[in-house]
């Protein structure tokens, strides 16, 4: 938990107050000290305090905080903790350039980060007293003052040691303390070379380039991340000057063999390619990346190219060939059908590609990798080529814009295809490499599931329709093979709902074109099978095929044609008594989807639609699994919003019976669902609301103009709405009773929206409901409310505080506990300074 941004956190006079006994409670090593994520809770808090106010002055107001920093330096046997939290705290205080110099005054800090402070002792053994150095001279690197500090204490020296820490939580606060360093130094600098800034900036600069030329490929890996982190985070001119004094010796990496620290050297690459520092002539320098480094590095380099918002154009196709090279040798490994499209004249050839592929271990990443980054750079939809408008589009370079690159589409569509037939055996190899791969690939999942995800994404595209024909004649071989598993299967129903959706065009009542209706014609045959599938997981992914078919091509002759003729109803709704609760669950969605398009029982038996509602409402009353109560919920408030026909016969007959379910049911999700029904049955009842009503927005679909209050007041309480708002008015879910808050307030908004007075007839008085209001709130909720007259409802919602308790809902849960004050009492609770009994949160 943080206190970071949380208002309402800086020092009041209760925090005062505890913080003297809270600093000697740290500073008695006698004393049990705090965990460390109270110390990272306090820290946090305290950083927000000086950030809000001057740090100066409040440890003036609070001299406790520099007793504490002062003993700490004095005493040898400091907790390590504690030491960590004190050099992390005077940090924090010396960002502010008044607070440093008046810690300075007393050589404070040179005695807690020099060589006399805990360099020279026992704890900086530990890694979290390092780390906590490190962290907290990284936050008092603020202001030109530190770099002299920094200089005088020799701190650079030391942290570069740090680098190399065997912790690396340590080893990462150095890097972030060196990135800190040069910004600082550098930053507004107008010299020509970083050597012109102050010495600590020449000192980093220097190692820097040192470990760059160093054989060590660890110290050149430190070296390449702080430059990334520099390139990612800082904007200035300076970095173009750094850079200049750098990349030579970046480049001289990528000569030697095999290249060093590859993965890390081209997220410097691309940190700078979207920095100012990019340079019309660093194009060379990746143009020589892209050849020299291996593919399984060489794909992310040129994914991040073809994501360049500026890039020449000879570039950007040397990182489509180069991102495209696996693919193209999967494809030329296979004996193609005739007039298939090939990659190899886009990708061209390479040893190193075949090699990789060769190798059983660096294969299925390789591809997966590759498909995963052609996914990524898929166009949108309708779109052909590949422009400048691609994701992480952010560079400055001043380079010009490219011209946009064709996108394969026909050719991807062939490779993809093809590596699909070598992992289910059905590609004919065409070379000895061909046999290799069908051996390596043969049954692959990893590779099976990366190259359907990305068939289904190149459905946006489609392409010539005897590839199309081969694309759902594949698919349909990996639904009907009894050896794809749960998870290829899953994402075969997938790719096969995309190419529907992408083929079919927008759902329309006409018919199905003759290729579609073959295909489905064949599909529904398979989807049987599956819905009998002994495996839990491949019965739920073929009824959420069922239901997304269902969805978007209920309403077609040829579908429902088709889907009638088969077993698939009766076998989803059987389902609905599946031992497993997730295939409940989809089962439920599935038949709600059926029912709403009259496809889930013979049409000529009217009573199966009020069957079906029944079952529904048993599984909400009586299954032990909450899955499929929540998906019943969802269905029914479908139902409701979209006017089922079996609902609208009697709309509140419909919502009295699920609310009643719904109120007394044990998961809150459910509970939720039950008052979003609510909202819809409201909005239809009560039509969209007057101007004058402020939670007109709230309103989900609002109907036409519905009938004045007193007609509707008896709708909605012969619907038992108000009872069950009431009771989730009090539920102990907040999520439950902020939604039934919202809901009263609309209604009241609506039926009284000026609070007028009205006379309150006969019947339950409003003090009675009132009253039994107030005892579900302490805690009593199991009495009914019994039968709401309409007059006691309207002055429930007056009598009621809806807006404050919309407002105390508001807060969060655990808003008490993450106060500073309660902090502070439970650290001092746990010392044994407090008597009371420390707050569990």
């Amino acid at each position: 938990m943080s206190f970071a941004g949380t208002p309402g956190l800086a020092m009041d006079p209760e925090c005062s107050r505890l913080l003297p006994a809270l600093c000697a409670l740290l500073a008695d090593p006698r004393q049990p000290v705090a965990d460390d994520t109270c110390l990272e809770k306090l820290l946090d808090w305290l950083k927000t305090v000086t950030e809000a106010e001057s740090s100066l002055l409040v440890l003036q107001e609070n001299p406790c905080l520099m007793e504490l920093l002062l003993h700490t330096l004095k005493l040898q046997d400091t907790s390590p903790r504690v030491l960590s939290f004190s050099l992390r705290l005077a940090g924090i205080f010396a960002a502010q350039e008044d607070c440093f110099q008046y810690l300075q005054q007393g050589q404070l800090l040179l005695g807690l980060f020099g060589e006399a402070g805990p360099l020279g002792r026992a704890a900086w053994g530990v890694p979290g007293v390092r780390s906590g150095w490190a962290q907290g001279l990284c936050s008092l690197a603020q202001h030109p003052s530190a770099l002299q500090f920094l200089t005088d204490c020799g701190a650079v020296d030391t942290v570069l040691s740090l680098q190399g820490d065997p912790s690396l939580f340590v080893a990462s606060a150095a890097s972030q303390l060196l990135v800190r360093v040069l910004a600082l130094a550098l930053h507004g600098g107008t010299g020509e070379q970083p050597l012109d800034g102050p010495p600590c900036a020449q000192r980093v600069v220097g190692h820097l380039e040192e470990c760059l030329r160093s054989p060590a490929t660890p110290q050149v890996t430190r070296a390449l991340d702080v430059l990334s982190s520099v390139f990612g985070c800082c904007q200035g001119p300076w970095t173009q000057v750094l850079w200049a004094r750098l990349s030579p010796a970046v480049a001289h990496l990528l000569e030697e063999d095999p290249v060093p620290a590859a993965p890390v050297l081209v997220g410097l690459l691309l940190s700078v390619a979207r920095s100012p520092a990019f340079r019309s002539s660093d194009c060379d320098l990746l143009a020589q990346a892209l050849n020299r480094l291996g593919p399984i590095h060489a794909g992310p380099l040129a994914l991040g190219v073809l994501k360049l918002h500026c890039c020449p154009q000879a570039l950007r196709t040397q990182a489509l060939r180069v991102l495209l090279q696996p693919l193209a040798c999967v494809q030329k490994a296979a004996v193609q059908p005739p007039g298939a499209p090939g990659l190899l004249d886009t990708a061209g050839d390479s040893s190193a590609m075949v090699a990789t592929l060769l190798s059983k271990s660096s294969c299925v990443g390789l591809l997966c990798q590759t498909l995963a980054q052609l996914e990524e750079l898929q166009p949108p939809v309708g779109g052909a080529r590949m422009g400048t408008g691609l994701p992480g589009a952010e560079t400055t370079s001043p380079a010009a814009p490219a011209e946009p690159l064709p996108w394969p589409q026909a050719p991807l569509l062939g490779a993809v295809t093809m590596t699909l037939r070598f992992c289910n055996g059905s590609a004919a190899p065409a070379s000895s490499v061909g046999g290799r791969l069908c051996g390596t690939l043969a049954g692959c999942v990893r590779v099976q599931r990366a190259a359907l995800d990305f068939l289904g994404a190149l459905s946006r595209g489609m392409g010539p329709q005897e590839l199309v024909t081969r694309v759902f004649a594949l698919l349909l071989e990996y639904l009907e093979s009894p050896d794809s598993s749960p998870t290829v299967l899953k994402k075969a129903f997938q790719a096969s709902l995309q190419w529907l959706l992408h083929s079919l065009g927008p759902p329309s009542p006409c018919d199905l074109g003759p290729q579609i209706q073959l295909f489905l014609t064949e599909l529904l045959p398979v989807l049987q099978k599956r819905l009998c599938s002994p495996c839990w997981e491949v019965r739920d992914s073929a009824l959420e095929f069922l239901a997304q078919l269902t969805r978007h091509w209920g309403g077609q002759a040829g579908f429902r044609q088709a889907l009638l003729a088969s077993e698939v109803p009766e076998l989803a709704e059987q389902l609905l008594h599946d031992p497993e609760s997730y295939v409940r669950a989809s089962a439920v969605a599935a038949m709600g989807q059926l029912s709403m398009r009259g496809l889930h029982a013979i049409p000529e038996v009217p009573e199966a639609q009020r069957k079906l509602f029944l079952e529904l409402l048993h599984i909400l009353s009586t299954d032990s699994e909450g899955f499929p109560r929540r998906a019943v919920m969802h269905v029914f408030t479908e139902w409701l919003r979209d006017g089922h026909a079996d609902v609208a016969k009697d709309r509140e007959q419909f919502v009295a019976s699920v609310l009643r379910a719904a109120g007394r049911d044990l998961d809150w999700e459910v509970r939720v669902q039950g008052v979003e029904l609510a909202l819809v049955f409201l909005a239809q009842t009560l039509g969209p609301p007057g101007a004058s009503c402020p939670y007109a927005v709230a309103l989900p679909g609002a109907a036409p103009p519905g009938p004045p209050a007193p007609v509707v007041l008896p709708t909605l309480c012969r619907a038992q709405l108000f009872e069950f708002a009431f009771r989730a008015l009090f539920d102990c879910d907040r999520a439950v009773a902020r939604k039934s808050c919202n809901l009263l307030l609309l209604l009241g908004a609506a039926v009284d929206p000026c609070g007028a007075s009205t006379e309150v007839g006969g019947g339950p008085s409003s003090a009675s409901v009132e009253a039994a209001l107030r005892s579900w709130q302490a805690g009593g909720q199991g009495q009914p409310l019994g039968q709401l007259e309409p007059e006691a409802v309207v002055a429930v919602l007056r009598a009621l505080d809806l807006e404050g308790l919309r407002a105390t809902l508001a807060e969060s849960s655990d808003h008490v506990e993450r106060r500073p004050q309660s902090l502070l009492q439970d650290m001092l609770a746990t010392g044994g300074v407090l008597e009371d009994q420390a707050d569990c949160y």
